[in-house]
């Protein structure tokens, strides 16, 4: 594939890539040998089936297809996923791809919204807890895992909430505190709704419950309504579970609706503050805090790896509950405990946050956001974004390894997203504002973008 794409037709491009995933072969729908129905599967799993699964070789057939494929492009120096940073998450950021080519991008890939991990006091307190614990806790938090930091950490984490009567639950990941704590608190022969956007740490803690699964529209308390009244009235348990910001289309949770619609039905609420912590209210206390529902949700969920910039998760609810996930979140039981050193560096957000800095720091996010929203809006569907989670539609997923490429070599790294993590005919490039961006970085990307929108023809002229 020539460096310079923009030499390239559109036709070309997409020529291009039908014959690159030309290896792929067709899954059958029959059923195997086994017995198993293919049919009975969702259609990404269909596609990703493995042929081989009767077998008694590990090295299957679409591990081999998928290796050959992937050697194809990266031969071709056409593979611009997985690309290595040369230094940390900064606005602007050096990769190395696979050929050595070394390029200078804008960084809207990362979610270190507000530049904490790069900031030098966090690094100092991390360096110090590295110092006195060592690299690794060495051991689950029920056993000789929990540090007078993790204790530390929870209390800080109250002390910024306010929520009187509270505990926390500090996990090594934010994956896993969804994993974990969704079956610890719910059960076969009870119910979870699940937001149709859920995160996918949600449907799979809630697929882990066993409990019966319903999903109500995105974002629609009218429609949660109906699916929590179609529940028969008998005493079984109801947990629903939503987000305060939804990653892949940047849009708030309705949170103040939703809380209300469950508290007529007696149901518990989930909200997963991932994206929003430190970032959304007045004191950065999330959407729940935005939305005035602080002390009615029962259960927020936070990861330590977009707002902190470090990584790890924590469950914040009555002290209780917490205490119950504690030691029935198999996530939090099996894992070794929250490392020194993020434990440390996270302290210093905290402290950092509730300051003049977190302040400042938030503001210029929400300005930055509105800039890039401002600036893109004319030219792309950005959906209906009002967060610093900026989508631009371009719709073909046959698109996504020629664009994904052009923009690298325009000068930007994005995450980008299609078919399954998006429905089909969703495919977008998703920005990521910070609040250490500048302005004219921000004009850059509003360039680059236009220009791949030109290109590629998915302008708000040629949207189809």
């Amino acid at each position: 594939m020539t460096d310079d794409l923009g030499s390239l037709s559109i036709d070309e491009k997409r020529r291009r890539v039908r014959e690159k995933l030309r290896k792929q072969a067709k899954v059958s729908t029959q059923p195997t040998a086994n017995g198993f129905d293919l049919t009975a599967l969702p259609e990404y799993a269909r596609l990703t089936y493995d042929l081989a699964a009767t077998s008694t070789s590990i090295e299957h057939a679409e591990s081999r297809r998928f290796s050959s494929w992937l050697d194809d492009i990266q031969a071709d120096d056409a593979y611009s996923f997985e690309v290595p940073r040369l230094g940390g998450q900064t606005p602007e950021v050096e990769v190395e791809r696979t050929n050595g080519l070394r390029l200078r991008l804008l960084n809207c890939g990362s979610y270190n919204y507000l530049g904490y991990s790069m900031h030098p006091a966090v690094i100092e307190a991390a360096k110090a807890a590295l110092d006195r614990y060592g690299i690794g806790a060495a051991s689950s938090p029920i056993l000789s895992g929990t540090l007078a930091l993790h204790r530390e950490l929870e209390q800080s984490l109250l002390d910024f909430y306010g929520l009187v009567d509270h505990g926390v639950s500090i996990f090594s990941s934010g994956y896993g505190a969804n994993m974990g704590t969704i079956p610890a608190f719910i059960k076969q022969g009870h119910y979870v709704i699940l937001d149709r956007s859920a995160h996918m740490s949600i449907q799979e803690g809630a697929q882990l419950s066993k409990a019966r699964i319903l999903y109500f529209r995105h974002n629609d308390p009218e429609n949660l309504n109906a699916v929590l009244t179609s529940i028969a009235p008998e005493r079984v348990r109801k947990l629903v579970c939503t987000e305060g910001l939804f990653s892949a289309d940047g849009d708030f949770g309705r949170l103040r609706e939703i809380v209300a619609v469950c508290k007529r039905h007696g149901a518990a609420v989930m909200v997963d503050e991932a994206h929003s912590i430190l970032v959304a209210g007045q004191r950065g206390r999330g959407v729940c805090e935005a939305e005035e529902v602080l002390n009615e949700v029962d259960l927020i969920v936070i990861t330590f790896s977009k707002g902190f910039g470090g990584i790890g998760g924590a469950l914040i609810a009555r002290r209780e509950l917490a205490r119950y996930v504690n030691w029935y979140a198999k996530d939090r039981m099996f894992s070794c405990a929250l490392d020194p050193a993020v434990t440390g560096g996270m302290i210093k957000v905290l402290e950092l946050a509730r300051s003049d800095d977190g302040t400042a720091r938030r503001k210029r996010i929400h300005e930055n956001a509105k800039l890039l929203r401002e600036l893109l809006c004319p030219y792309v569907d950005i959906g209906d974004t009002e967060s610093w989670i900026v989508p631009v539609f371009y719709r073909h997923g046959e698109l996504t390894f020629v664009l994904n490429d052009f923009l690298q070599r325009r000068g930007l790294d994005s995450s980008i997203m299609q078919f399954p993590a998006v429905p089909k005919g969703e495919a977008r490039v998703r920005l990521f504002v910070t609040s250490e961006h500048t302005g004219e970085q921000l004009r850059r990307v509003a360039r680059i973008i236009r220009e791949a929108a030109e290109h590629f023809e998915f302008t708000r002229g040629n949207a189809r």
